[in-house]
């Protein structure tokens, strides 16, 4: 059996139109109804209705569309993998990480661990955090790192990391060395809070604020770097995990502000895994050897 037979069978059964199918695999349509003609005949039965320029498949159709579909993807993993391991890999690690920690350490360690483990091929998804356990129990990914552990009892939840949260306004212009330091009520008082950048801490830290500082007008953002931007740009203030400021604060484009009115939180990272193969210890034991 010719295997394009069958992926000729798959877009026509998607498309239920020969003369579309032929459009998007670039081939005659004519070819397309020689490609049916040639499956059924190996088949021994007949895969599709003709209802005008339409088609249906029959019952045999249906039943063979499940084999069809297993068929082409079998044969695209296995040269997905062969071209793989021509290319000197020979190992495999498919990561999903939070936006949020894709910001930060990742990047640097991920290009360490490859200097040290250039067979491993690496794939990465970036997906909330609130997603990644998902991902992980149903074995779309080897591991994840997210900003929330996970309570499946079929999943390891490992803490990599804790992270101080730090409050952050804007840079006022001032002389660092001459100027007043900040305060933290008058900077509550007077400004948008910028609130639930993060998954975990932000629903405790809102009541917090509000007991103390009842006026807070807060606004809600989602992602740390949209955050980020607005406060660079006057919108607000925010309390961030230190790790994701760093940069921005060494570049005077941010300022940290002494909090003393209540305790602040911590930011953690979680190593989230359903397996403990070599490849998930290996990335775990190079991981832990840094720290945001």
């Amino acid at each position: 059996m010719d295997l394009t037979w069958t992926q000729t069978f798959i877009t026509a059964t998607k498309l239920c139109n020969f003369r579309k199918t032929a459009d998007q695999l670039y081939i005659s349509q004519p070819t397309v109804t020689v490609h049916i003609k040639l499956l059924e005949k190996e088949l021994g039965v007949k895969l599709f209705l003709r209802e005008g320029k339409k088609v249906k498949l029959t019952e045999e159709g249906k039943r063979y569309f499940n084999h069809a579909t297993d068929l082409i993807e079998v044969y695209e993993k296995g040269m997905e993998d062969l071209q793989t391991y021509s290319q000197g890999y020979t190992r495999k690690l498919s990561i999903a990480i939070s936006p949020l920690i894709a910001d930060t350490i990742l990047p640097f360690v991920l290009k360490k661990y490859l200097e040290y483990h250039p067979d491993v091929e690496i794939s990465v998804k970036i997906i909330e955090s609130s997603e990644i356990e998902q991902s992980v129990l149903n074995d779309r990914v080897d591991i994840g790192l997210s900003c929330l552990p996970s309570y499946q009892k079929e999943l390891d939840s490992e803490l990599l990391y804790k992270d101080k949260v730090v409050l952050v306004a804007p840079h006022d212009g001032k002389d660092l060395e001459s100027a007043p330091p900040l305060d933290e009520e008058e900077l509550l008082t007077s400004n948008y809070l910028l609130t639930h950048n993060h998954p975990s801490y932000w629903d405790d830290l809102s009541k917090t604020i509000k007991q103390f500082y009842p006026a807070t007008r807060m606004m809600k953002v989602s992602q740390i770097h949209i955050t980020k931007r607005f406060i660079s740009e006057g919108l607000g203030i925010s309390y961030l995990p230190s790790s994701t400021i760093r940069r921005e604060l060494l570049e005077g484009r941010l300022l940290e502000v002494e909090t003393h009115s209540f305790q602040l939180p911590e930011a953690h990272t979680y190593a989230i895994l359903k397996y403990h193969h070599r490849e998930q210890k290996e990335f775990l034991h190079f991981l832990s050897q840094y720290r945001i």
